[in-house]
């Protein structure tokens, strides 16, 4: 076999092509989380937190050869982390509410038992017959 007809056989796999589908639509949808939390939530948020903005934090460790401080902006990081917490919520609640939509219904009514068998029905008879006797 061939390497561009064993590199065929694999791209063709299912699994390879819902994988790039995947990727695909995650990125898409990438977009529309950042979006919301960007445009949507943020600014809803800002009046609570006060527009705070952790980025600016930092503290100098020391100076390089041109004389500008090395900094350790442990504030962006801070920031980062925040805006994760609040994507990572917002694709659970909407990741639930598709859920709740994809719910199958809850089950009916338990069926009725099937009927006793003969065995079944000559073992209760004789289980009846030695409990009167006891």
């Amino acid at each position: 076999m061939s390497f561009a007809s064993e590199f065929k056989e694999f791209a063709m796999k299912g699994n390879v092509i819902d994988l790039a589908v995947g990727v695909v639509i995650g990125a898409a949808f990438g977009k529309i989380v950042s979006s919301l939390v960007g445009d949507i939530i943020m600014p809803l948020l800002s009046p609570l937190l006060g527009k705070v903005n952790f980025t600016d934090l930092a503290f100098q460790i020391a100076t390089d050869a041109a004389g500008k401080p090395v900094l350790v902006k442990y504030g962006s990081f801070i920031q980062t982390c925040i805006e994760f917490v609040i994507v990572a919520l917002a694709i659970f609640i909407a990741i639930k509410g598709i859920n709740k939509l994809k719910r199958p219904p809850p089950p009916s009514a338990a069926a009725p038992p099937p009927p006793l068998t003969k065995t079944e029905e000559l073992l209760a008879d004789i289980k009846n017959i030695l409990a009167r006797k006891a």
